[in-house]
């Protein structure tokens, strides 16, 4: 699964899961009862049933529902049953918006038993039996049915205990509300141009949302096979993981569609949807059927989806050399959609504009991530749908490989799109989460829903993605693709461990000067240096462990003493001194270039320090080549002077992922106090020369946020100075900005940022071109065409006033677009009308016109908006309860608009506003680690803003003249 994003839109994930009953739990056999009844209840249900004496159930086993004793009280299923075959039916009515259901479950126990633990949510049980499956003749046994909401799980006793290695038909019937929230099987809708309002359903089960749908086994290792059955009106269109098999008149107006049986697969990747779509198709070289589905009025936007899909799934088959396992492969666009897409097999989904590309309205940003976003969720289907993790304390070995595997697919089947200049911004995104204390390792013990959904996070997915680029550069590619070839072929099918993929790593060894040592490789360097580094090593399992299983990252820090390098390591952490932190040591693939030499040399440091001796003395030395490491790198004594020296002077010398990675680490050491802001600054100075996407993206992801921290405390005059600086600094770019859409994929990109930032900072040239084609637009009722990469600029400028700000909405009511949509929502969310952002606020809330999918952007936007952020942060409080039943605890958008609102305070007064709202939550969402994470971003602001606002103001005073 893809998260929602921010341009591209990245997040984060918080979680916490309901105990309480919103939508009408199971109706029960036994109703709640006084204490005398339950009593007698109890004796009777322990007199007749046997499945309740034979299980020796204690005294503390959690209560059921009914009052009854719950025969299992831990929240993960117990291993001795296993699902084998679901044969699972579902007939919805997009009327009256409910749906009914039956699902008979082919089940093999290990060890007698008489009670069947699955899951089930917000499900109405009207029947439950058990049948032994080699006696068909016999009759069914009814079961008596528990249920246990804290847990989300059902029992099932029956009257004698089910047999070891017997198989078992499990027939349930049930009945329940179409989800109205995003998740589990719910209610979309979406209004064609002529006004008409139109129903569909839907499913996103991950992680734990299958048993909302039907009860089942709904944990990853309970990989089973499933034939389904949809039941819908003739009208409607019906579509699942596998292809259509046959479709049977049921009554008059009833239809019942049969799809084939599935490989086998995890409950949390089955998918269905009913819906009135219209699709095009294409096969691949290999015979896939690759169709993309969408909405009647898109379907002239799905083209370039379709190619994509088709390119990349072709790329898989031939670089996994494993064939894709289905007949088919189904991409959808669904009009309400929390995340950004789902790896769901055979039927992706996505949020529409996820998918759909509009030749006329879509700027270049869109197609890049509809393509990186179709080539993550169809690397899911080796990555996480044929090999699947065990359990969700391992979600990075589906999430961390399907992201690292975009960049690596993209960068092959569409090189245009120069998709590697972008990777390396995961990182530093990966890095400000992974900085803090309130981070985890990638691979961390989890156990309720809670945790589970706090996993799908930038560790999990970045992190993840940007560890394996940095063990694939150490060993090559050749040796990591064998590696990981080996790992889906061995567990095709099948659930891994994190530490199944690095013994598939053993045994490998790089090609070149190699041989093998006790299982492992050896690699003997070129260097001519008395350096004990001249020989490594290279055993994955052992280094990859020191990245997976502790959070964080090193700082290196290195020191040049004539030809002698010191290098050491530590724990890099913002906010107070960690430096006495003990217990981090990582096996860190140091990588660097000198003034002398830019050949590559690349070593392991597996100690807390050490010397590398250089053959001759350097001018300077810059480590971390192409920003392949995830590590920040410190030089010490006059190593940053030099290297800032090299940047103002030939700053082509060295590749521009170099150039934003020192420019982030310069201002990453501000952060711990190892280097002075304004050496930072300085740094930053020779941008006015840079014309590469990258360092000027991190150039700008590193000063804005500097002048939004103090407009969060009112310091007009110097926030005024550093805007107009970053202006200046900037400025020729911006000038020399065409008003077009030529160029590269980059250049365009660049454009879009580079105008809107210069736009809303109110730079006169940027405004009256802005206003002059905002008004032909205007003018021409909408009909005029802005160039793609300069209408978020335009709408910006034109949202301003009263007029512009109700034409843009009138504009966005019937725009077929997801793209201009998105910048027309962008363009209301910076108004400085704060009545207008209080409404837009309000009507995103409600999702009539602003679908709610978009709520926790727009509420992140007017977050950051000077004008709005009171706004947004009070809109938050005074509505939790009500978006976190629309989103749920556990969405990525809770934890987007929890961030989004407050991690630009850097005052006591707003720290403490936020505590005490947080921690008045209790089980509602006080002990989120989202909330941890801003508590300590909102410390980290206060403190550094108290250390550098001072020194920025007098830096300010100078710069200039540097200018």
């Amino acid at each position: 699964m893809i998260q929602r994003a921010q341009a591209p839109r990245n997040s984060g994930v918080c979680a916490n899961f309901r105990n309480n009953n919103k939508m009408g739990f199971l109706s029960l056999k036994v109703p709640l009862m006084t204490a005398s009844s339950l009593f007698i209840s109890l004796l009777t249900i322990l007199i007749v049933s046997p499945s309740l004496r034979c299980q020796n159930i204690k005294t503390d086993s959690p209560m059921a529902t009914n009052g009854a004793p719950f025969p299992w009280n831990k929240m993960r299923l117990p291993t001795y049953i296993l699902p084998v075959h679901y044969n699972l039916m579902i007939h919805a009515n997009l009327t009256t918006l409910t749906f009914l259901g039956a699902t008979e479950v082919e089940i093999i126990t290990s060890e007698p038993t008489s009670f069947i633990i699955l899951h089930s949510q917000y499900l109405q049980i009207t029947k439950a039996t058990l049948r032994e499956k080699s006696q068909e003749s016999l009759a069914e046994q009814p079961l008596t049915v528990l249920e246990y909401p804290p847990n989300e799980q059902i029992a099932l006793l029956a009257d004698k205990p089910l047999l070891t290695g017997h198989q078992y038909l499990v027939t349930i019937e049930f009945t329940a509300p179409l989800s109205e929230t995003l998740h589990g099987f719910y209610k979309s809708s979406y209004r064609t141009q002529k006004g008409e309002v139109r129903i569909l359903a839907s499913t996103q089960f991950e992680p734990t949302a299958a048993r909302m749908a039907f009860p089942c086994f709904d944990e990853p290792a309970f990989k089973a096979n499933f034939s389904i059955k949809i039941r819908r009106e003739p009208r409607h269109l019906a579509i699942s993981n596998m292809p259509l098999v046959k479709s049977v008149n049921i009554a008059e107006g009833l239809i019942e569609d049969h799809f084939d049986v599935t490989v086998k697969m995890s409950t949390y990747l089955v998918a269905f949807i009913i819906s009135d779509f219209e699709s095009v198709s294409k096969m691949t070289k290999s015979g896939v059927k690759v169709s993309v589905y969408a909405v009647p009025e898109k379907i002239s936007q799905t083209g370039y989806a379709l190619d994509a899909a088709v390119t990349l799934l072709e790329f898989y088959e031939d670089y996994f050399g494993i064939p894709y396992p289905l007949p088919k492969q189904d991409l959808a666009a669904i009009p309400d959609f929390q995340s950004g897409a789902m790896e769901n097999w055979g039927l992706t989904t996505y949020r529409e504009s996820a998918l759909l590309y509009d030749t006329k309205t879509s700027s270049a940003s869109s197609k890049l991530w509809i393509t990186m976003i179709i080539a993550h969720e169809l690397a899911h289907q080796w990555f996480g749908n044929l090999v699947t993790m065990e359990w969700w304390n391992d979600l990075w070995l589906n999430e961390g490989f399907a992201k690292f595997m975009e960049f690596v697919s993209v960068s092959v089947t569409h090189p245009h799109l120069k998709v590697e200049d972008y990777f390396f911004g995961k990182c530093f995104s990966a890095m400000e989460m992974d900085a803090l204390n309130s981070s985890h390792p990638v691979s961390t013990p989890v156990e309720n829903p809670a945790e589970i959904r706090e996993m799908f996070d930038d560790v999990s997915y970045e992190k993840g993605a940007c560890i394996l680029n940095m063990l694939r550069d150490y060993l090559n590619a050749d040796v990591f693709k064998a590696g990981i070839v080996r790992y889906l072929k061995k567990y095709s099918y099948k659930n891994t461990k994190n530490v199944d993929l690095w013994n598939s790593m053993r045994n490998i060894c790089p090609t070149g000067d190699t041989q093998k040592t006790d299982g492992f490789c050896s690699r003997k360097q070129s260097i001519s240096s008395p350096s004990h580094w001249s020989q490594e090593v290279v055993d994955v399992k052992a280094m990859m462990n020191t990245w997976t299983l502790q959070k964080g990252f090193p700082l290196i820090t290195v020191s040049k003493k004539g030809k002698n390098v010191h290098v050491r390591q530590e724990l890099y952490r913002k906010g107070t001194n960690h430096s006495e932190e003990t217990g981090y040591l990582w096996h860190v693939p140091l990588s660097y270039i000198t003034s002398k030499s830019d050949k590559v040399e690349r070593f392991l440091l597996r100690t807390k320090a050490d010397v590398l001796i250089l053959p001759e003395e350097v001018e300077w030395i810059k480590f971390n080549m192409g920003m392949y490491g995830y590590y920040i790198v410190h030089y010490e004594g006059d190593g940053w002077e030099s290297l800032t020296g090299l940047l103002k002077g030939k700053h082509m010398t060295i590749s521009s992922n170099d150039r934003a990675s020192l420019i982030n680490n310069a201002f990453q050491l501000v952060s711990i106090g190892k280097l002075s802001i304004e050496k930072a600054l300085d740094l930053t100075l020779y941008l006015k020369r840079e014309t590469e996407i990258m360092p000027v993206f991190q150039g700008l992801n590193e000063l804005i946020p500097l002048y939004k921290l103090m407009e969060k405390r009112d310091m007009d005059d110097v926030e005024t100075q550093f805007k107009a600086f970053l202006i200046t600094l900037f400025k020729d770019l911006i000038d020399n900005q065409t008003w077009t859409d030529e160029g590269s994929v980059s250049q365009r990109m660049l454009r879009s940022q580079l105008l809107l930032l210069a736009c809303v900072r109110q730079y006169q040239p940027c405004v009256q071109k802005a206003e002059e084609y905002f008004k032909k637009w205007k003018e021409s009722n909408g009909n005029f065409h802005l160039p793609n990469d300069v209408t978020s600029a335009v709408f910006a400028v034109g949202a301003q006033t009263t007029e512009g700000w109700d034409f843009l909405f009138e504009k966005y009511q019937f725009s077929l677009s997801s793209t201009e949509k998105n910048k027309i929502e962008l363009a209301l969310s910076i108004s400085h009308n704060k009545e207008k952002l209080q409404w837009l606020l309000n009507q995103s809330f409600q999702g009539d016109i602003i679908k709610t999918q978009e709520f926790p952007h727009i509420l992140s936007s007017v977050g950051r908006n000077p004008k709005g952020y009171h706004l947004a942060w009070q809109f938050l409080k005074e509505n939790w309860n009500r978006i976190i039943q629309k989103f749920e605890l556990g969405s990525a958008s809770i934890a987007f608009m929890v961030t989004g609102t407050t991690n630009q305070y850097s005052t006591r007064e707003r720290l403490e506003e936020v505590k005490e709202f947080f921690s008045s939550l209790n089980e509602n969402g006080s002990q989120l680690r989202c909330v941890q994470q801003t508590l300590e971003t909102i410390e980290e602001n206060i403190r550094w803003m108290d250390q550098n606002y001072e020194k920025i103001k007098v830096w300010l005073q100078k710069s200039p003249s540097s200018l």
